[in-house]
């Protein structure tokens, strides 16, 4: 992708110009004109009669993963906040898509980009970050990725973006075609427009605070789960409703689980948490991937195996009604890791006995013989 041709810079100027910012704001607008809404799938499963599931494709968006609307959002209020101005490094602490998708917004505009990343991350995204001109610095302690990508933007003189502080701030969760409104605008048409439930995992925690608050303002019924992982802060805070638990270990799954309750996590607005084992989030992306015939991300199987758990308590209940989840990325960017059988049993992971209850449940409607962990918001009610 070539950048832009922005006015040249006259280094007898002050280094901030408001036309550079205001055409980078407009190149970055540009993208978003040019770039369709994504696809919302319905899922055919003719064993769950009366209960609509609905996958919402973020995968299609130009950096492959939902995370392309979180880093528009960050670019532009960093833009218009002062944080960015013309040459000024921006430097992210990433698992890996946001820095993708930054990495890409950081070309479109013409500045230097840092990713800071566990070096666990996949070889793939690795690959898409430098192929958008991104520099990848990896660290072996997760845990030292805050402070890490902070001292790397003090030494550059550059901006530390922090998605997990800015997330659900940059994003206007009252409309301007956010991923909640884009949902009911999509669903509008079908025979439950309104969704008993929006399953959401968290990362930053921005995009379910996004969704959460989007369904109080516009006063829908819908309520919203967060599912997470194993290894992660995000359900203990929930739990607890203290912010202050920690992780020691880093999150096997990509995207989503935090050694800390992030900033941008809003427990508030959560209807009710699930925890789902790692083998039984890979499990649930095989069996996917399977009916959807092509692969899907490990989140998306975390996901997609909340999902499942609502729509059987749905049926054992005898109610009807639809079901709404995300599809966050390709399973492309996970060849070498969660579709490699030997980094599997590496690991200790056996998704083997969750596919069959997973696959049994879609085929006959039987209930899902799967226990996680489970707690509702009592402020919700």
């Amino acid at each position: 992708m070539q950048p832009l041709p922005f006015r040249p810079h006259d280094p007898a100027t002050p280094a901030y110009r408001r036309g550079w910012v205001d055409e980078a704001v407009a190149a970055i607008e540009a993208d978003q004109c040019r770039t369709a809404d994504t696809h919302l799938i319905r899922l055919f499963v003719p064993a769950l009669s009366g209960i609509d599931l609905y996958l919402k494709d973020e995968s299609t968006h130009p950096t492959g993963s939902l995370k392309h609307r979180l880093a528009r959002s960050l670019f532009l209020y960093a833009l218009c906040n002062g944080h960015i101005r013309e040459g000024t490094p921006v430097v992210e602490a990433s698992s890996g898509s946001t820095a993708v998708s930054e990495a890409y917004f950081a070309e479109m505009i013409g500045v230097p980009f840092y990713a800071v990343m566990p070096r666990t991350t996949s070889a793939e995204k690795i690959a898409a970050i430098k192929h958008y001109g991104g520099n990848c610095h990896l660290i072996d302690d997760g845990r030292a990725l805050y402070a890490e990508a902070a001292t790397l933007a003090a030494r550059l003189g550059g901006h530390y973006m922090d998605q997990f502080t800015f997330a659900e701030r940059a994003t206007d969760w009252r409309g301007n075609n956010n991923i909640a409104e884009s949902i009911f605008a999509q669903l509008k048409g079908e025979r439950r427009p309104l969704p008993d439930w929006i399953v959401m995992g968290a990362g930053t925690g921005g995009t379910s605070a996004t969704i959460g608050r989007y369904l109080r303002y516009r006063q829908y019924p819908t309520r919203l789960c967060v599912a997470d992982v194993e290894n992660s802060a995000f359900f203990d805070c929930f739990r607890s409703q203290d912010r202050s638990h920690v992780c020691e270990r880093p999150s096997l799954i990509e995207g989503v689980g935090r050694p800390r309750c992030e900033p941008s996590f809003v427990p508030g607005v959560v209807d009710r948490m699930m925890k789902i084992p790692d083998a039984a989030t890979i499990a649930a992306m095989n069996v996917l991937s399977r009916r959807l015939r092509r692969a899907v991300g490990g989140s998306t199987g975390t996901n997609f195996l909340a999902l499942c758990r609502l729509a059987s308590e749905m049926l054992k209940a005898n109610t009807t009604g639809s079901l709404v989840t995300l599809i966050c990325d390709s399973g492309e960017r996970y060849r070498q890791t969660y579709y490699e059988p030997a980094w599997l049993a590496a690991r200790g992971l056996d998704p083997a006995p969750f596919e069959a209850a997973l696959a049994s449940f879609l085929d006959t409607g039987q209930p899902l013989a799967l226990t996680v962990e489970d707690v509702v918001n009592p402020q919700s009610a």
